[in-house]
């Protein structure tokens, strides 16, 4: 085992469970770094580079492909010749109307500032849109195009195993890009069978793409992005909705030889006792205290033999913690979890961090370089 390995092949051994010769540092600073150069409060020998020139500069690993690289997305969406889509924009925000035989979804954005824009009414109001919206994805189809993947995995190089995020699960979906939440409850309640319907024609549009998926000789490591939290669901929804779903796709990915994680970001208490028996490699972004309502020790005690992905919440970053509280928290995650670990942040650095976390980043960088990474049994 070489130690001039590079950061892809150790971040595909941590998954194969070979061993690597250190810790892995893969922080995810794209938001971050895109807002401090756009400020122009970035050191001047970063302001002008791009996102992985960055990770370069900085010597850490990178993740994903398309986040706020400018690179092209693997998931593609595309629609039946029976879906009419109209948009309008203007500097204080704009809308998207899918016109549909019962009729339009409209969502509305609204400008934010340096955040971009952020959606203020969403398409789905109530039961009554869900017919709606069950049209809209019978005349939807996701697919894979292989092309983008490779560009992607060309600008990423050596940098980190080339990934990307596939579509939430339906419930998620639902939850999070469709309806407010309160309005989602309410039509979960009121008209579950066509909230069913709704579910069933969400899935049957991820068809192709996880067939494709299974089938093709690129990707290796694949993210399911579904930004779980606990809040936002019961264990008896996790089980009815959830679970079903990630072991129905999860199951295709392995029997093409693909690795799996999952974003789960939010509260994590109620579905603790799940995470072992998902049918992952990995979970992603799982978020402790002081930030999450979970400790490390929780999350190690009910992870099993899954990679955890990150592990140093996020609000360390920010005063009032210090770097000491870093170090210390870095200490732990690895002494936890390695070797089953890609060390990061849960789930993103700080957009509000100014540029003397790159003092934080670097010592992590040290640390993990001078860190033998225990091999696995």
């Amino acid at each position: 085992m070489s130690a001039a390995m590079t950061c892809r092949e150790m971040n595909l051994r941590i998954f194969q469970k070979q061993p690597i010769p250190h810790v892995l540092f893969q922080p995810r600073i794209e938001p971050w770094v895109d807002l401090s150069i756009r400020k122009g409060t970035f050191p001047p020998a970063m302001a002008g580079l791009e996102m992985r020139d960055v990770y370069k500069h900085l010597g850490l690993s990178m993740r994903y492909i398309q986040y706020f690289t400018g690179q092209p997305d693997p998931v593609q969406r595309s629609f039946s010749r029976r879906v009419k889509i109209h948009s309008a924009a203007d500097a204080r925000g704009g809308m998207q109307v899918f016109d549909t035989p019962y009729g339009e979804l409209v969502t509305r954005f609204q400008a934010a500032g340096e955040a971009g824009c952020r959606i203020v009414d969403f398409p789905v109001h109530g039961p009554e849109d869900l017919r709606k919206l069950q049209w809209l994805y019978e005349n939807t189809l996701f697919s894979y195009n292989q092309d983008n993947f490779e560009k992607g995995a060309a600008y990423l190089g050596d940098l980190g195993e080339p990934q990307f995020f596939l579509p939430r699960s339906p419930y998620q979906s639902l939850a999070l890009d469709w309806m407010k939440f309160e309005q989602f409850a309410i039509a979960l309640m009121e008209d579950p069978g066509q909230f069913e319907s709704v579910i069933k024609a969400i899935d049957a549009s991820y068809d192709p793409l996880f067939s494709q998926l299974s089938e093709a000789s690129g990707p290796n490591v694949l993210n399911f992005g579904e930004n779980i939290d606990a809040q936002l669901l019961s264990p008896r929804f996790f089980e009815t909705y959830h679970i079903p779903f990630y072991q129905k796709r999860a199951e295709q990915l392995r029997k093409g030889g693909k690795f799996t994680h999952a974003h789960f970001d939010g509260s994590l208490k109620a579905i603790l006792k799940y995470l072992r028996h998902l049918p992952f490699d990995g979970i992603e972004a799982l978020t402790a205290a002081p930030m999450g309502d979970v400790t490390l020790e929780q999350i190690k005690e009910n992870l099993g033999d899954k990679i955890l992905l990150d592990g140093i919440p996020a609000v360390l970053f920010l005063p009032p913690f210090t770097l000491e509280d870093i170090q210390a928290c870095v200490e732990k995650v690895v002494k936890l979890f390695s070797p089953g670990l890609v060390l990061g942040i849960s789930d993103e650095i700080p957009m509000a961090c100014g540029p003397e976390a790159i003092k934080s980043l670097e010592w992590i960088r040290d640390y993990c370089r001078s860190t033998k990474h225990p091999s696995f049994h």
